[in-house]
């Protein structure tokens, strides 16, 4: 939970940026400098890496010192840091599994970044469906089963990239995909962008060290505390070389790191194995009581452990707050936007279907009552909001398209753009991804259908965003050309 408008942008924008007024100079009042709006500290805590937070030879082991903290804390072998985000993160452990030309088993419920990483290195990959829930509209993550199959289908892939927790809380069976790749000889790669917190907690999911994954990729600005773009590489046993991974994220990384993002990395991890335990232990309880109310609530659908005792994933993140508003009358999408612009409450994402909000250590009373106040409200006023266009939501087996082409080679291919009706049969050359939560739609190389131009064109005229699409209205898409 956080304010829906950072007060320092407040400021900011008030003292005339985005304005004919001259930034910092706003009609009437005094000047305000961008320092006045961000502090000293700050530009104080921007220290080169190399020369500031330690010497050119890094003799002081300030760096390593503080990733050998992090593998204890969390019980990997070993632990780097990435300033990049885990976008970057995941494309570098996809690198140092397999190279240009390579196979490599994939969830397809993927974020954008995991496609990108795709079409940057040039591997080939092998989608590996998630679980689809037709009644919620919701993807879990793939079962061992779905792994084993393809790894019968392509013995040759040189490992797997899992993603779990999805954004909406469900949790793969880490531990027997692991078992499964294990036994093909090949390592399992989980892009855990969402469980930062797990290690810290016995009552939340399985934490992809302690499930034997070879190597994790973690997102602490999600779930956790640590600032935007701050990413750890968790790793374990002798799958993946050390040394090859340092290489590729040499190769892909910045050098210029934040050792702003490094200070936050390293507070957060001393503050989880400090007060760790307490702090999420609340927090649960606290997701409880939201759940509770959200239960009582007329017209909100809360997701929880029915998905689990339906076999539909292994496990529920419980402080992942997953709500279909549908019986409302409306989106998640507008939800979100009323929440916004009447509670002053932003939701961690939406979609067509449902809003999702998170519960972190970082809660208290206040955000919890905000919360559950904001959401009655939205009941309560549900019937005043417009009534939008009704999305075309495909069944899920007709989000499964053909892979006609490799996304590296579609997506640097000759390319037009074409009206959508006319894209139905053509191979896309573009990531097509409704956002949030930012997993693709359409991905390059694949055969666009009429079910998936139906509801990108319903979706948009509902107000659902696709900023990556070269045409965001959805009234034309980029294929290959023939």
């Amino acid at each position: 939970m956080r304010p829906a408008v950072c007060p320092a942008l407040r400021r900011w924008n008030h003292a005339g940026h985005g304005s004919p007024h001259p930034v910092g100079v706003p009609p009437g009042g005094p000047a305000v400098t961008l320092l006045d709006i961000v502090g000293e500290g700050v530009f104080a805590s921007d220290v080169l890496s190399l020369n500031g937070l330690d010497d050119r030879r890094e003799s002081q082991g300030v760096l390593s010192r503080a990733e050998e903290l992090m593998a204890d804390a969390v019980g990997a072998e070993q632990a780097f840091f990435s300033t990049c985000g885990s976008s970057l993160s995941v494309k570098t452990a996809m690198l140092a599994v397999a190279g240009p030309g390579e196979k490599l088993l994939v969830s397809r419920n993927a974020h954008k970044s995991v496609i990108a990483g795709v079409i940057v290195n040039g591997v080939h990959p092998v989608w590996v469906h998630p679980k689809s829930d037709g009644e919620r509209h919701l993807a879990h993550p793939p079962e061992p089963d779905d792994v084993r199959r393809a790894l019968r289908e392509h013995p040759d892939a040189k490992g797997m990239l899992l993603i779990t927790p999805t954004d909406r809380g469900s949790c793969a069976d880490v531990r027997g995909i692991a078992a499964v790749c294990h036994d093909h000889g090949i390592p399992l790669i989980v892009d855990e962008a969402w469980g930062a917190h797990l290690p810290f907690h016995p009552g939340l999911p399985a934490w992809g060290m302690d499930a034997d994954a070879d190597l994790v990729v973690t997102s602490v600005h999600k779930m956790a505390g640590a600032i935007e773009q701050s990413s750890v590489f968790h790793l374990q046993g002798d799958r993946i070389s050390p040394g090859v991974l340092k290489q590729r994220e040499d190769l892909l990384g910045t050098t210029s790191s934040s050792s702003l993002v490094y200070a936050t990395l390293d507070g957060w991890r001393r503050h989880m194995v400090q007060q760790g335990h307490g702090l999420l232990d609340a927090a649960l309880q606290r997701a409880g009581r939201v759940r509770k109310a959200v239960t009582a609530l007329s017209g909100l659908r809360l997701t929880g452990q029915e998905v689990v005792e339906e076999g539909l994933t292994a496990e529920l993140d419980l402080l992942k707050i997953t709500i279909d508003v549908r019986e409302l009358g409306i989106s998640g999408m507008q939800a979100a936007e009323w929440l916004r612009a009447h509670c002053h409450v932003d939701v961690g994402s939406s979609d067509t279907c449902r809003i999702s909000a998170q519960i972190t250590h970082a809660d208290d009373d206040r955000t919890e009552n905000l919360l559950v106040e904001s959401l009655q409200r939205l009941v309560e006023q549900a019937d005043t909001l417009e009534k939008r266009p009704a999305v075309r939501l495909p069944e899920p087996r007709a989000l499964q398209l053909e892979q006609a082409v490799l996304p590296r080679d579609a997506f640097f291919a000759s390319a037009e753009h074409v009206p959508a009706d006319r894209a139905v049969g053509r191979v896309a050359a573009e990531t097509i991804s409704p956002y949030p939560p930012g997993v693709p739609v359409v991905a390059p190389g694949e055969v666009v259908t009429r079910e998936v131009v139906d509801y990108l064109t319903s979706g948009v005229a509902a107000g659902m965003l696709i900023p990556d699409a070269s045409d965001p209205t959805a009234g034309t898409l980029r294929v290959t050309a023939r």
